[in-house]
């Protein structure tokens, strides 16, 4: 069996909603055989992010290269980031393993309002990676910083994904669904726009959701699909999960990435 697979490298999150758990769910759920490389370890949960502990520089890449050397991967999703050491580490090992299909979720804060990424590292992470990205997944908070442009409508949504795109020269992705419209996303490719119309679900547990997104769309490039389906697929995926309604958790809980779930194992 020849199966496709793609490596996230992200932080944990031992609530199991965001993060490298939640990659690995949606890349498993996509029909991709999914691996790990850990930026650094989380305590939280649907309410906050209590602590953080860093990988070091060293292990991270130890990590990378094991992975790189052993089962190439078809596609590679990257999350949380806290620090601009490790953005560098990234980058390097991307490159010298010629990294492809690589899609750049810029985690910058927790959907529960806590800081993930460093100042520094929102400078390295736009230096080093978003030129070598395929594709940057960012929010709107998250387009704002890396614009440096105000968001408030959706023509404002066109000029930040064609400053990003153009600046960096990767294809962008940007999730309308703070407030601009009814989470219709904007993606910018090959100095080209496309709306993706979605509906918004009247659900509060929204854990992991730009997390979701971009490991679907990574998984979905490493089966060959083109970006804009790759796009509509995930967006459908993430879509499906959300309205399974799954309710855990004191705050914003987690979505059901097994929501399609099926066979005597699952019962």
């Amino acid at each position: 069996m020849n199966m496709k697979t793609v490596l996230t490298i992200a932080g944990s999150d031992c609530s199991g909603g965001a993060g490298i758990q939640a990659d690995l769910k949606t890349m498993t759920m996509n029909g991709v055989y999914a691996m790990s490389a850990i930026t650094a370890l989380t305590a939280q949960n649907t309410t906050g992010v209590r602590a953080i502990q860093e990988s070091t520089p060293d292990f991270l890449k130890q990590q990378l290269d094991a992975v790189f050397e052993d089962i190439y991967p078809d596609a590679v999703k990257i999350g949380m980031i806290s620090s601009s050491e490790l953005v560098c580490v990234i980058a390097d090992r991307l490159i010298f393993h010629k990294a492809k299909n690589v899609v750049v979720d810029p985690v910058m804060v927790a959907t529960s309002g806590s800081s993930l990424m460093k100042s520094n590292a929102v400078h390295a992470l736009s230096e080093k990676l978003l030129p070598i990205a395929t594709l940057v997944t960012p929010n709107i908070p998250e387009a704002e910083v890396l614009s440096e442009k105000t968001i408030k409508t959706k023509e404002d949504m066109l000029s930040a994904v064609k400053f990003i795109g153009d600046t960096y020269g990767c294809a962008v992705l940007l999730k309308g669904g703070h407030s601009i419209n009814d989470a219709n996303d904007l993606l910018y490719a090959n100095h080209k726009t496309v709306w993706f119309e979605g509906r918004r679900i009247n659900n509060p547990n929204t854990h992991g959701t730009g997390c979701t997104l971009s490991s679907a769309i990574a998984a979905n490039l490493a089966k060959g699909y083109e970006l804009e389906t790759s796009v509509q697929r995930a967006k459908e995926y993430i879509s499906l999960a959300l309205a399974d309604m799954l309710d855990l958790g004191q705050g914003s809980g987690p979505l059901n990435h097994a929501f399609d779930l099926v066979g005597r194992f699952s019962k």
